[in-house]
């Protein structure tokens, strides 16, 4: 051990040197990279033999997500002396701009930032033990509302996290959420509906697949949910606004003000505030099992080595799905083009399944007819860019520059028809004003103006395709689409505008108020397949208790959000998921509330 301390050490001193052994121009250097949503600028200062400092100056990176590698990236590269260093993990672009940008300006003080080798510090790894009422594995959705609720229920907590920031695919989801039974839904006109037509519409889209007991408690509890949300927790939505949404047959989706990542900021500011103990970048290893009761979990920090026992009188899984990892995925599932967060590799499933628990439905997942191929197997969303495109006079097409769907359907029912195109993909095609429609909502789903302008400069070169021209022949050749047949289709689309009637696939007429224009320019986006969320998982009692394959509770432990499989069948509807993952966070936090003042 003492000779690898030394090396250690050694190890440390060569890397000093090496750091320094260049030299700097003194001063004050700053340089810009592209980062999610725009340029990532930074300042650094440099003496003559270190860097001194390094400045996140302006960014306009997703908060809660990128704004932590803002926060924490500068100083690893200052201990380090290094742009070389770890970046932070589910923040690779906004870590790949600073340290892009850091590079340059080492470049400007007369270095060569591949020639820093880090500093290695060495720190004392820990054991520690720990005791709580319950321990919370996984800090997306139902996690933060389980933390939050456990709180106010008067139990300690413990959130334990692997990422280095809280908030999963709740975080970056469309910003929209199901509100059935809420008094804001209410208060928005929408006052007749009910628990049996959201499990009827659920149903429907779902193919019938649901688990009827968890739809059932889902259906019961999402409206006194966002009432909690909103009266005690303090989460906003945007007044009056309940879209249109195909998959449902009345109004019931509530949009959070400010989207998604709004939302998931304020439950982590509530989280801070609000004395739970939270770990990040702290990974669950195994849970503690006693005569066949879990009694809590054993977790190890990834940066210090800090090994913990935690102690508990309930654990509740919340990680989220498996989107992540090809090998618990089905073989159609493997090529679809995946856009979620990184952290979705199944821990909970697979730890549950050591314990024998029961799951369902883990051949499905969750696909959207609207993305875009941004890395390879890796997507980005328009779904609220088409949105905005076809609220104009937008179309889609297939590779033959046929129309093959209603628009304004379903994602499932556009889906569908979709793969069976002869690419199994398929074209939005737009004017100038759906275009700009299109351009005006894409951040809202994580495509920058800049990313836009960037793949339309491309010119279809390489994925994603995003092409512009002054003619349809023109157009249609960039992307690859049949023009004559496309000249057809905008002429018999237009005649449908003009009848008031959509002959062919039905789209709403106040969806067609507009003729596509007889003048240049146009643009094509290409629209891939693409998925996050996992349909299947563990199943559960009506407490959100895990069950085995004989149909007994595992004591002590409990699931909520993605983790816990069947609620949707084999598709959910918009605002499904983050619906069910707030929703069964309380649930699973006040069923914990009520075993532990009971004594069970």
């Amino acid at each position: 051990m003492k000779k690898t301390l030394a090396a250690l050490a050694v190890t440390a001193i060569f890397a000093a040197a090496s750091a320094h052994a260049a030299g700097f121009k003194a001063g004050t250097y700053t340089a810009s990279a592209p980062g999610i949503h725009g340029d990532v600028t930074v300042e650094v200062v440099f003496t003559a033999d270190k860097i001194a400092s390094v400045k996140v100056v302006k960014q306009s990176e997703t908060q809660g997500i990128g704004t932590v590698a803002v926060e924490q990236l500068p100083g690893r590269i200052v201990d380090a002396q290094s742009p070389n260093v770890d970046g932070v993990t589910g923040a690779s672009i906004t870590t790949a701009a600073i340290k892009k940008a850091v590079s340059d300006c080492i470049r400007q003080a007369g270095a060569d930032p591949e020639k820093l080798v880090p500093v290695v510090v060495n720190k004392a790894a820990k054991n520690e033990d720990l005791s709580t009422d319950v321990v919370i594995v996984g800090g997306g959705g139902s996690g933060m509302s389980a933390t939050i609720r456990s709180r106010m229920n008067g139990l300690s907590v413990i959130l334990v996290e692997k990422m280095p920031f809280i908030g999963g695919a709740a975080s970056i989801s469309g910003g929209q959420v199901v509100s059935q039974g809420s008094k804001l839904q209410k208060a928005f006109g929408s006052t007749d509906d009910s628990p049996q037509s959201m499990v009827e519409d659920f149903l429907k889209n779902g193919a019938g697949k649901n688990d009827l007991s968890k739809l059932h408690l889902y259906a019961n509890n999402v409206g006194a949910t966002i009432d909690w949300l909103h009266e005690k927790v303090g989460v906003k939505f945007i007044p009056n606004d309940l879209p249109f949404l195909a998959e449902y047959s009345h109004r019931r989706a509530l949009e959070f003000q400010g989207g998604a990542g709004t939302m998931a900021q304020h439950l982590r500011e509530v989280i801070a505030g609000n004395g739970a103990k939270v770990f990040y970048n702290t990974r669950v290893q195994e849970l503690i099992v006693e005569d066949g009761a879990v009694m809590g979990v054993k977790a190890v920090d990834v940066n210090t080595g800090t090994t913990y026992t935690i102690r508990a009188k309930k654990t509740l899984l919340t990680t989220g799905g498996y989107g992540n990892n090809k090998d618990m995925l089905s073989p159609k599932m493997r090529n679809v083009l995946y856009y979620g967060p990184v952290s979705s590799t199944g821990d909970g499933l697979r730890m549950a399944q050591q314990l024998g628990v029961k799951t369902q439905l883990l051949q499905y997942g969750k696909r959207y007819p609207n993305g875009i191929e941004v890395a390879p197997g890796k997507a980005k969303s328009t779904i609220y860019a088409n949105v905005g495109a076809f609220d104009q006079a937008g179309i889609l097409v297939d590779v033959n520059g046929n129309r093959f769907v209603n628009e304004k359907a379903s994602n499932r029912n556009i889906l569908e028809p979709m793969l069976e195109t002869p690419n199994g993909q398929a074209y939005v095609f737009m004017d100038q004003k759906s275009w700009e429609g299109f351009y005006k909502r894409l951040p809202e789903t994580g495509v920058s103006h800049e990313d836009a302008d960037r793949y339309l400069a491309d010119g279809g070169k390489n994925p994603p395709l995003f092409v512009k021209a002054d003619s349809i022949d023109e157009v249609a050749k960039l992307a690859g689409v049949n023009a004559a047949n496309l000249k057809a289709t905008v002429a018999k689309y237009n005649g449908f505008v003009k009848a008031g009637k959509d002959a062919d696939f039905g789209r709403p007429t106040q969806y067609m108020k507009a003729e596509i224009s007889a003048q240049g320019p146009y643009y094509i986006v290409e629209q891939k397949p693409r998925f996050a969320t996992t349909m299947g998982g563990v199943c559960t009692d009506d407490k959100l208790n895990l069950i085995r394959d004989d149909g007994k509770v595992i004591p002590n432990l409990y699931g909520a959000g993605e983790l816990v499989g069947g609620v949707m069948g084999d598709d959910s509807p918009a605002g499904a998921n983050v619906g069910w993952a707030l929703t069964s966070g309380r649930v699973a936090a006040d069923s914990i509330a009520e075993a532990i003042k009971a004594g069970k």
